[in-house]
């Protein structure tokens, strides 16, 4: 009997890769959001935005509606420094080993095209909040900056698609683009995916910014794609997920849910599926057929959070964030957060600690046996 070893390896690679966030997330984080969670500190303000916070070098950033950046000592809270960036924040942030780089937005001056509004993007110390360089650009970034090895990568609200250098934020390349970027690139090997307005999904040349292929649709990306062995998912807002080929950006299957997708990301066997109709669904990664669906409170609008013992969703309405077992969609335990509270800002995890974003400010919670800290302030 013939066996076919390029298709064995290739299902080999798919469950690797969508097995490996489940794993790293066990040794790292533990069984945590299936435990009874409490509050252990919080950083309360009325400023917070819908944007994710960055993580790197032991502390959290979190973006404010007036302009600010602010660190704290992700272990308890502890205010490190804020940072004034003028304008507003446009984008989430992105962090490294040495640097906080940030995009923001402005009205533009005097010579500049009445209600035109300009970019910004700028590199931060993360020991002061000090700026390191800052680079003007001709339309804020929209969705959030990605830290690659050596660039930072941001599309705009004029259809341009930025490398910037992160060392100095020079522009190593940029390209023109018919449609808005309002989404989260994603870096895979050499390559950069990322979404637009208009509905395509391009995979472009990470060093260059060459088009490597482009995937039409009908309705915006505006979720990051999930790219495992040599498949990439990606959720359209036209309620189709969509599994292409990442070498040419063929079509392996599409799934249709009840609503504009939200987000797709990996959970164990499990590709889980967030949508506009209020439901969470698990598909089959290799074929796209629905294994369960499950209905929510409420929308949800922030990316859910996969650990080794389930996924977290925030709905927008309600009180709580809820954890779910991705192998059946059963309830496993749920996170009060105060009335309507969430945000769409993604939840974290780092160090034993769950960080979510709220309306109030920004939560730490942890196991309830570990609530030996006090709250911090602003």
């Amino acid at each position: 009997m013939k066996v076919n070893r390029k298709g064995i390896f290739r299902r080999l690679g798919l469950a690797l890769a969508l097995l490996l966030p489940a794993l790293a997330a066990r040794g790292q984080e533990g069984q945590l959001l299936s435990r009874p969670l409490g509050v252990v500190w919080k950083f309360e303000t009325a400023e917070t935005v819908n944007l994710t916070p960055a993580l790197g070098a032991g502390s959290v950033y979190l973006p404010l509606q007036n302009g600010e950046v602010i660190s704290l000592r992700a272990s308890d809270g502890v205010l490190n420094w804020r940072a004034e960036v003028g304008g507003s924040i446009s984008a989430a942030p992105s962090a490294d080993e040495s640097a906080l780089y940030v995009a923001s937005e402005s009205a533009g001056g005097a010579g500049d095209r009445p209600g035109q509004t300009l970019g910004a993007v700028r590199s931060l110390g993360q020991q002061s909040g000090v700026t390191l360089w800052l680079r003007m650009l001709s339309a804020p970034i929209r969705g959030q900056l990605v830290s690659g090895e050596s660039a930072v990568y941001g599309g705009a609200s004029d259809g341009r698609l930025y490398a910037l250098k992160k060392a100095t934020g020079e522009v190593l390349w940029v390209r023109q683009h018919p449609s808005p970027f309002l989404s989260q690139p994603v870096l895979a090997g050499g390559r950069l995916y990322i979404g637009d307005e208009a509905g395509t999904l391009f995979a472009v040349e990470r060093q260059t910014g060459r088009t490597l292929w482009r995937y039409q649709t009908r309705k915006p990306f505006r979720a990051p794609v999930v790219v495992a062995g040599e498949t990439v998912y990606a959720a359209s807002q036209d309620g189709h997920v969509y599994a292409l080929e990442a070498g040419n950006g063929s079509l392996r299957w599409r799934a249709r849910t009840g609503g504009a997708v939200q987000a797709v990301v990996p959970a164990g066997e499990c590709l889980f599926v967030t949508s506009l109709d209020n439901f969470a669904y698990c598909l089959s990664p290799r074929k796209g057929y629905r294994v369960w669906k499950r209905q929510l409170p409420g929308r949800v609008a922030a990316q859910p959070l996969v650990a080794a013992d389930g996924v977290l969703l925030a709905p927008l309405s309600g009180e709580e964030c809820v954890v779910l077992d991705p192998r059946d969609g059963r309830k496993l335990n749920s996170i009060n957060v105060g009335e309507d509270n969430n945000t769409a800002a993604a939840p974290l995890l780092y160090d034993g600690l769950l960080l979510v974003t709220t309306r109030k400010g920004l939560f730490a919670y942890a196991g309830t046996q570990e609530r030996a800290r006090g709250p911090a302030g602003p």
